[in-house]
């Protein structure tokens, strides 16, 4: 399958805003009012990437990320709509978000996503799924289409760099 570029139906850019002063910033990562029920988070995590690193392509069944990109680095995020009921199924995305340009990212089910920090130092990304990972008490399967390794893989990020 080849994928055209386009922005994606379902996934949700939001500019994040850093309010800073002399101790620091504070910025608000997601309020309940502003997110649709089925997207709402029920846990979160924080993770680092070091420099150069990608993480994915994957996708979920059934589960939403609602990922924060706000430095100190920034990343190359990756897009595909691999839902075939979706208006824009076959597109493909690609942004830069963290750093220089603070975003909330949601990314619903079937929705394959990959990032790369293509900044200089390792970046931080804050993920608040709308559901437990390996569900609860962590005995259930994981909700995760890993594409990473598969050599035959549409989901290529050299081809969508460009765009």
């Amino acid at each position: 399958m080849r994928f055209c570029p386009g922005p994606i139906d379902g996934v949700d850019w939001v500019p994040l805003c850093k309010h800073a002063d002399s101790r620091g910033w504070l910025c608000e990562l997601f309020r309940v009012d502003e997110i649709p029920v089925r997207f709402r988070p029920v846990m979160a995590y924080l993770s680092v990437t070091e420099p150069g690193v990608t993480r994915g392509p994957h996708e979920h069944a059934e589960q939403c990320d609602l990922f924060c990109f706000l430095g100190p680095s920034n990343f190359r995020i990756y897009l595909w709509d691999n839902r075939p009921s979706s208006p824009t199924y076959g597109w493909s995305h690609t942004d830069v978000a963290g750093a220089e340009r603070p975003v909330r990212l949601i990314v619903p089910p079937g929705v394959v996503h990959a990032y790369k920090n293509v900044g200089a130092v390792p970046g931080l990304v804050v993920n608040a799924p709308n559901r437990l990972y390996r569900g609860a008490g962590k005995g259930g399967p994981v909700d995760e289409i890993r594409h990473e390794a598969r050599p035959d893989s549409p989901f290529l990020l050299d081809d969508l760099a460009s765009i």
